[in-house]
């Protein structure tokens, strides 16, 4: 007999799941107020989605009386693995609970089009996320979701988010939880700190690892899908490839595998992913995908592959020295002192965007049928790319079009940017050759041109002083070392003119 805790173990296995699913019904007739339930597709939120489906099939039809929103948030640049799995479970339940009559609707969310891991990427050069750098999460992922909630709550005055979130995952999710339960105004509920109006319910809060799946194994799927293949995707990304059958709480622990972001530089190594290329002969396809998430990773660009330098000073050769705004910014006392690396150069996210579609292009033309129709960055993000790099970044050289059709042997589809200028791209590589290759002073006058261009055909009188100016402090320093040479100048000017003046005697 297993020693380890189970949720199961007091009343068994039937008794105890007709008891989750009477406190579901209890919970659900109590008012009006829409559910909200989040899904990832994953063990924990499938557990729970089907508790609350097997609930709601044991109430009278005139008892639905409200709606139970199922929302995934789809960052994409989820593991395509499961992104299909989420896609495909969203159709099949959708189209079950209109044939039953069920109150379930699905969405599907994803983050505006500026707020993209690519677009922030490739296009601002927002350098990979790490600890003290993490963009992604906030935009990819919290704001979608909370948006449509806010959106639900706003219109109904309350909502109800259901979670798979279990005590079990973790001492700080324990931790989270005791501290949100103690905060409840009834039972069972917790209210949101950051959403006004929501309260959050946690069905499987005390469930263990092998009690969702002894429960995904033995209860079948209401809305059609095969939990068994749920499990198989868990054991394909398990790193030794073993996840017995879950029949009963004597087995061993089963599949617990996290996944995520493909591109995720906050985990050391992408292990789900890794293990199912391993395990599986047919997911090589994902090869391409590994190489750019571990190109991505600014570990792997330090001294001996093992960098922990968490300030980007590992990738500092792919970034420019200076920041969005075109400052130099420093950190650091005395020989440690140091310039801070800002966005991806130009050429760096140029190679990013010919990596991904180079990626695109290889698994279309050779992956499974499944994937033959995959697009690793939207139509919608290569045009926002674009018009960053053209118009923000003044980079008129308009590559994007060009790297498109080199990787995937066809016309972009984009529409004519309209950018005014005497200048084409071989005037402009005629200009890099005037400049010797050397890149500031190339950019610098560029730019220049391009503020020149912009003022001869703008019907109004513009900016045009303002903006060349800009563009002359942007350039102040050619180079890194440059601007170190000033600052270290500056500093021992300040040194000196801090020392205190000996006292003039006058005779």
């Amino acid at each position: 007999m297993s020693s380890r805790f189970s949720v199961f173990e007091a009343e068994g296995f039937a008794k105890t799941i007709q008891r989750h699913l009477d406190d579901i019904k209890d919970l659900f007739l109590e008012d009006d107020v829409p559910w909200i339930v989040g899904y990832s597709g994953g063990k924990d939120s499938t557990a729970v989605l089907q508790l609350i489906w097997m609930a709601l099939e044991q109430l009278p039809s005139s008892s639905l009386n409200k709606q139970v929103h199922v929302i995934s948030t789809d960052t994409l640049v989820e593991n395509p693995i499961v992104s299909a799995w989420v896609a495909n479970s969203h159709e099949v339940m959708q189209k079950t609970a209109r044939k039953t009559g069920l109150p379930f609707i699905s969405h599907k969310l994803t983050p505006e089009v500026a707020n993209t891991f690519w677009v922030n990427l490739i296009g601002k050069g927002y350098p990979a996320p790490r600890p003290k750098f993490r963009w992604c999460t906030e935009r990819l992922k919290i704001r979608p979701s909370n948006q449509f909630i806010i959106d639900v709550t706003n219109k109904s005055g309350k909502s109800v988010l259901v979670l798979g979130a279990r005590k079990a995952e973790s001492s700080t999710r324990a931790a989270t939880m005791a501290r949100h339960e103690k905060h409840r105004t009834r039972d069972k509920l917790s209210p949101s700190g950051s959403l006004p109006g929501c309260n959050i319910y946690t069905p499987i809060e005390i469930w263990t690892n092998d009690d969702v799946w002894l429960f995904l194994m033995q209860a079948k799927n209401p809305w059609g899908f095969n939990n068994q293949d749920l499990l198989n995707m868990y054991q394909g990304a398990s790193a030794d490839g073993e996840c017995p059958l879950v029949v009963d709480t004597s087995t061993p622990s089963c599949g617990d595998s996290r996944f995520g972001c493909w591109v995720c530089t906050l985990v050391e190594q992408d292990k789900s992913m890794t293990a199912m290329i391993q395990n599986d002969a047919e997911k090589d396809w994902m090869l391409p995908l590994l190489n750019i998430r571990n190109s991505l990773d600014f570990r792997l660009m330090g001294k001996d592959g093992a960098s922990e330098d968490t300030e980007g000073l590992s990738d500092r050769k792919l970034r420019d020295f200076r920041r969005m705004n075109g400052n130099v910014q420093f950190m650091g006392e005395g020989e440690n002192r140091r310039v801070i690396p800002g966005p991806y150069t130009q050429e760096a996210r140029k190679n990013w965007l010919k990596m991904l579609l180079d990626a695109q292009s290889y698994i279309q033309s050779t992956g499974p049928k499944e994937v033959r129709d995959i697009e690793l960055v939207t139509r919608h993000e290569l045009e926002e790319i674009r018009r960053i790099w053209v118009f923000e970044k003044g980079e008129i050289e308009d590559f994007l079009p060009i790297i498109y059709q080199s990787s995937l042997g066809k016309k972009y589809p984009g529409k004519a940017l309209g950018v005014n200028t005497f200048f084409d791209l071989t005037d402009l590589n005629s200009l890099k050759q005037i400049c010797k290759d050397k890149d500031a002073t190339y950019e610098l006058c560029r730019d220049i041109l391009t503020v020149i261009s912009k003022r001869i055909f703008s019907t109004g009188k513009g900016q045009t002083q303002d903006e060349l100016v800009n563009v002359l402090n942007r350039y102040l320093f050619a180079s890194e070392k440059e601007a170190m040479d000033q600052e270290r100048l500056v500093l021992n000017q300040n040194h000196e003119s801090s020392k205190p003046k000996e006292d003039i005697i006058v005779v």
